[in-house]
């Protein structure tokens, strides 16, 4: 099982190792270098994709035989010859704040620094108009966390869910609202990949690991994304829930809920935000993606989208 070496690629991919050796799978957990983790320029400069190539030329390679990504780094192309085998089930989507003396962010003072490498996150926090100073920052979950303890940053922004994976949670001083930062597509989820030929394998993952509600959801996010042309270094947001509804019999039945936003140029060169909402049957999940970036694109996104892929 390949996966890259930072401690939270491994604690993930250590949780998917841990489920395959319950059902009595001998697992062994390669680390594999990417570009990504040999540069420290921004994502968005590096490329689409930069933690997850080396990984899919690991597996294409036969060096390998399973590859654990963040789903939300993966491109949204498919990959010839690699198979998406399962999703399995889903962190906490949200992002946290980690401020100094524990300050929410709307207790932030005006130009307080504000530390994150998400376009994503940069174009929400501007567009909530707070005069924070956001900050371009790389590196791992201790290296940014440590930018606010040793006063170089006021806060810094990352995923819930890699905090809870590494046991970080205690650290997080807000976690924000999808009303205030909706967080990156399929954020929180996890994508476990294997050859399109090993049809016996694709199966073994699929019936241990995968999650029917979880891959519903983040298919409608990764559809919106791809809809929409961007990166996923783009300032888009989507978050899909399973909710309970009525159909035209009263029954009640399972749909999609999907919540969308991305960036779009407002007057004078300000960044808006236009958002968008919509629901769906659960088999629908693709389609309810493709229906709200349209409304999106409607409402004047693209315009600072990332590089479509």
């Amino acid at each position: 099982m390949g996966t890259r070496g930072s401690k939270l690629a491994l604690t993930q991919t250590g949780t998917v190792a841990d489920a395959l050796r319950a059902t009595g799978v001998e697992v062994e957990i390669v680390k594999v270098t990417t570009p990504g983790d040999k540069s420290l320029a921004p994502i968005a400069t590096i490329g689409v994709g930069v933690f997850t190539s080396a990984l899919r030329e690991a597996l294409l390679r036969n060096e390998v035989d399973v590859i654990v990504h963040s789903y939300k780094d993966l491109p949204t192309a498919p990959e010839p010859g690699i198979t998406l085998a399962a999703v399995p089930p889903r962190e906490d989507p949200r992002d946290a704040l980690i401020a100094r003396d524990g300050l929410t962010l709307g207790e932030l003072p005006p130009g307080s620094t504000v530390g994150t490498g998400s376009a994503r996150r940069t174009a929400q926090l501007r567009a909530l108009g707070l005069g924070l100073e956001i900050v371009p920052i790389r590196g791992n979950i201790d290296t940014r966390m440590r930018k606010v303890t040793d006063g170089e940053l006021d806060a810094v922004v990352l995923a819930r869910a890699g905090l809870a994976r590494v046991g970080l949670v205690e650290a997080i001083t807000e976690t924000l609202d999808p009303i205030q930062l909706l967080p990156a597509p399929a954020q929180g989820a996890l994508a476990v990949e294997c050859r399109s030929a090993d049809v016996d394998l694709e199966q073994l993952l699929a019936s241990t690991l995968d999650d029917e509600g979880t891959r519903a959801a983040v298919t409608a996010e990764r559809a919106l994304l791809a809809a929409l042309e961007a990166g996923c270094s783009a300032p888009v947001g989507a978050l899909a829930e399973i909710v309970e509804d009525l159909d035209a019999d009263g029954k009640v039945v399972e749909r999609i809920s999907l919540r969308g936003t991305a960036a779009a140029e407002g007057e004078n060169g300000a960044v808006d935000m236009v958002r968008a909402s919509a629901l769906a049957d659960k088999d629908q999940a693709a389609q309810l993606g493709k229906d709200l970036a349209a409304e999106l694109l409607d409402l004047g996104a693209g315009a600072l989208s990332g590089p479509a892929q």
